[in-house]
């Protein structure tokens, strides 16, 4: 929409200049001329503001438009002052089998924008009574947005719903702010007398730019796209205050969502004129100054294998004996050379070690009708690329500056990275290898995460993405040991077990404070005196473990429970799934003392 508007924009001002042939040559100038406009409609957003970021309906406008036109009336400048509305639509209430998903509004759910802009405006006329004029625009754009937040309440024994889990919400850092913004239109006048007229106006409204005074620009939310939506029978299932299953409805990581004000808007209003009619001058000469060849240049960085787009790499064009050196964004495009002159460019590009084949722009890629030279460049890294992101265990929340780790299980080589102020981290991944991340924090515990790339398809599939979960730790706080395994009737520690109690042996080393319970529990199949024997036994293999590690033995306790601690219903004789059981058989540790 955007662009039919711009292309009317200039096929309108190439009119104008054919139908402003004036009868007399010698009225080519004349003295300028102040208008008012006053005018109110429609408008209408486009894109993503309209779509499922912002989510904004059809609203009004209004405003005011000040004129002053030059000697001869054609060209002139204008200031535009104008207040939009638009509402937003409103989320729909979904229950579930044991809960419901409700929308809470924080504030009025409605877009209001005051904008000011000021910019060159040009005039023709047809006959006596009909003028067109086109008009562009820059300026500010005050802006408030709504503030809502979409939750899932899980069904409590005995209680209210309790929120669990928040999957679409603002994520604005005000929700007043500023914007810069352009403007583009076109009104057609048919004038009732020589100082009064009414007319239609169409207008194409945008803000552009991330930030403004510090401030971020763009209305913005946060989604956990839904994979499987939720359904009148399906039940979400709470374990220690977490829901287990979420992932069989939503994606893992949300999107963060954004979008800058667009709007296209029509008009009716009147028009006053002040100022003296024409008066006759000297024609005056045309100079026609050749202008040097040039072009914006806009390279794109993309993966080789998947085709996909790369950001974060170094890109660096030479030419006419200058360098542009950038990282390309989000969407792989490095930062566009503006206005660059006619002569041959050499495109390189770099990141992680791994350099593109070069590129090359030659001296006929000027000739072209296009305004940008468009290039592509192409990035051969074999590896994967995990995409991690460190986050409060208990709400999903952001955790900024947290030390990472990654190990591979092979080589036991590691390297470590701290999360950077959105909370993310990266890390290659070699092809057909297995690893380990953790968080290394002192006062939080993690997960020890097991990541894997044997089986994927390097030609389809680039990026790795996993959550890391972090809780505090305090007196009296659970966590469970994940992927701690032991043989059938065994209590030895296998050897895919070490790693997460090496893990463990670096908290206990990071928090020389911290005493533990470490315990072991089992399922209910089998004999009640038996069970508990055997997770004693284990319970105790992994104390002895970590007493090998150099933990003192004052700081650990081994406790085996058998099946007296099960977290779920399958209790003897009761018939379970082997994925029921499988829960209930698990190593905790418990804080004692911090």
């Amino acid at each position: 929409m955007k662009k039919i508007i711009l292309t009317l924009i200039s096929a309108l001002f190439t009119s104008f200049s054919l139908a402003q042939v004036p009868t007399d040559p010698s009225l080519i100038n004349s003295t300028g001329q102040l208008q008012f406009s006053l005018f109110g409609g429609l408008s209408a957003p486009l894109k993503d503001y309209r779509n499922d970021v912002g989510r904004a309906k059809n609203g009004y406008f209004y405003g005011l438009a000040i004129d002053q036109l030059f000697n001869g009336n054609q060209w002139g400048i204008g200031l535009d002052v104008r207040s939009l509305k638009h509402e937003s639509r409103k989320f729909e209430s979904i229950s579930f089998a044991n809960g419901y998903l409700a929308t809470n509004y924080l504030n009025e759910p409605v877009f209001k924008h005051f904008g000011i802009s000021i910019g060159p405006i040009y005039k023709a006329t047809l006959g006596k009574k009909v003028e067109l004029e086109a008009f562009l625009r820059t300026g500010l754009l005050f802006q408030q947005f709504p503030e809502y937040v979409q939750s899932i309440y899980v069904d409590a024994p005995g209680a209210a719903p309790v929120k669990m889990f928040d999957d679409y919400y603002t994520n604005n850092e005000k929700n007043k702010t500023k914007a810069w913004m352009g403007l583009g239109g076109f009104r057609v006048t048919y004038q009732l007398s020589d100082h009064i007229g009414l007319f239609l106006q169409t207008d194409y409204l945008s803000t552009f730019g991330k930030r403004f005074g510090g401030d971020s620009s763009k209305f913005q939310v946060m989604n956990y796209k839904p994979t499987n939506p939720l359904g009148p029978k399906d039940v979400l299932i709470v374990r220690n205050g977490i829901i287990t299953n979420i992932n069989q409805f939503y994606e893992s990581r949300p999107c963060p969502c954004e979008t800058n004000v667009k709007a296209l808007n029509v008009a009716a209003g009147i028009k006053i004129k002040l100022g003296a009619k024409p008066k006759k001058l000297p024609l005056m000469p045309v100079i026609v100054v050749p202008v040097a060849i040039s072009k914006d240049i806009q390279v794109v960085v993309k993966d080789k294998q998947t085709g996909l787009v790369l950001s974060g790499v170094k890109v660096k064009i030479s030419g006419n004996g200058k360098a542009y050196v950038s990282n390309s964004n989000v969407n792989g495009e490095a930062e566009r050379v503006k206005s660059a002159i006619k002569s041959g460019y050499l495109i390189t590009a770099e990141k992680n070690g791994v350099v593109a084949d070069p590129v090359g722009i030659k001296r006929t890629d000027f000739e072209t009708d296009a305004a940008v030279i468009y290039k592509e460049i192409f990035l051969n890294d074999l590896r994967f690329t995990l995409i991690g992101e460190t986050i409060r265990s208990n709400d999903n929340s952001k955790l900024p500056g947290i030390s990472t780790v990654l190990s591979n299980t092979f080589s036991n080589e590691s390297q470590g990275q701290v999360s950077d102020g959105q909370a993310m981290f990266t890390y290659q991944l070699e092809q057909e290898s297995e690893y380990t991340v953790v968080a290394t924090e002192a006062g939080k515990f993690s997960q020890t995460e097991l990541v894997s790339t044997k089986g994927l398809d390097r030609s389809k599939t680039l990026y790795v993405v996993l959550k890391l979960g972090l809780s505090d730790i305090s007196v009296g706080a659970t966590f469970v040991l994940k992927n701690i395994h032991y043989d059938f009737d065994k209590s030895n520690i296998r050897p895919d077990a070490a790693p997460i109690l090496d893990h463990l042996v670096n908290i206990m080393a990071k928090n020389p404070s911290l005493r533990i319970e470490l315990s072991s529990h089992t399922d209910s199949r089998g004999k009640d005196d038996y069970n508990e024997k055997l997770s004693q036994r284990r319970a105790a293999s992994a104390v002895n473990y970590l007493l090998a590690k150099g933990i003192d033995r004052s700081r650990l306790v081994a406790k085996g429970y058998g099946e007296k601690q099960l977290l779920n219903r399958c209790a003897n004789g009761i018939k379970c799934s082997p994925g029921e059981h499988e829960a209930n058989r698990r190593t905790e540790i418990k804080v004692l003392k911090y």
